[in-house]
């Protein structure tokens, strides 16, 4: 497979890249402002631009779209960089993929739901209480509905090894192993289901390898809130020094609302793939540190 990755600065295209390469496909992985080692520019919101890598000469079979603004709170008061860097970037590429006769994976998140009756499953009816949701939502349904055989894996409080370091995961664990102490104010009524990148990565691949198309949710072997998540962590490092305050999201008082009961019961990838082991937080913190 000859395969196309917006956004593989980032922290699920970074770990595609390098998984795709390991497994014999021939990838080309692009950044827009973080530029890495291994990624070429391209500018997903001009497809004109001068300096773009030539994607049509490169000849994908797959483009993979992991690029969008992830802020949350900013999208919410910045609606129209929200729908050009989520939206409008997912139209253009939609474009090239035609262009190129290529299938095309959208990465989409829990946030497509309310949060009322999470965890959930693929056939679940979706409500977007947020701009950034909104957006996904409506790029991952023009995905869907303009290629075929499109494939959408829906993925939340994704963590794993990232040239930045900036996931919620990697931050805790920068702080500890630097011996800074951490002041987290974490919401206790935010339940999701985080997932490695790794996994994510390998999941695409056998989805790509067997082309199967439509949404999968990604999820891992946890299911739990932020304060437990961040617990987990710092359960790794006995000598850290931290004050972890729970507060309710609603006493957070953030520009955004969140989807309190979200993540995903991933049974329809489980039950294609039974032999698919997904790591979890514990798994992943004693491959790096041992304990």
């Amino acid at each position: 497979m000859r395969i196309f990755i917006s956004g593989a600065s980032g922290l699920v295209g970074g770990n595609c890249l390098k998984h795709f390469k390991e497994m014999g496909c021939e990838v080309v992985g692009s950044y827009f402002s973080y530029k890495t080692d291994d990624t070429v520019f391209y500018d997903t919101l001009n497809p004109a631009h001068p300096e773009n890598f030539d994607v049509a000469a490169f000849r994908p079979d797959v483009i993979v779209h992991c690029g969008a603004l992830t802020h949350v709170d900013y999208c919410e008061t910045h609606i129209e960089e929200s729908y050009e860097k989520t939206v409008q970037s997912t139209i253009n590429l939609v474009a090239v993929a035609k262009a190129c006769n290529a299938r095309m994976v959208y990465i989409s998140t829990d946030y497509v739901f309310d949060g009322v009756d999470g965890p959930y499953r693929e056939d679940a009816p979706v409500h977007p209480i947020s701009v950034y949701a909104e957006h996904k939502l409506e790029a991952e349904q023009l995905v869907l509905r303009e290629m075929k055989d499109a494939l959408v894996l829906r993925v939340t409080n994704v963590y794993g090894d990232e040239v930045r370091g900036k996931n919620f995961v990697a931050r805790i664990v920068e702080q500890c192993v630097a011996k800074q102490k951490l002041t987290l104010k974490l919401p206790y009524d935010q339940y999701a289901s985080p997932a490695n990148a790794w996994d994510i990565a390998r999941a695409m691949y056998l989805l790509l390898r067997d082309s199967k198309s439509g949404i999968y949710h990604i999820g891992s072997t946890d299911y739990l809130n932020r304060v437990e998540l961040a617990l987990r962590v710092l359960s790794y490092f006995p000598d850290a020094e931290y004050d972890l305050i729970p507060i309710s999201t609603a006493d957070m008082k953030q520009p955004a609302p969140r989807p309190l009961l979200g993540g995903f019961v991933k049974m329809k990838f489980s039950n294609e793939y039974p032999e698919f082991l997904f790591g979890n937080i514990d798994s992943y913190l004693r491959s790096k540190f041992g304990k």
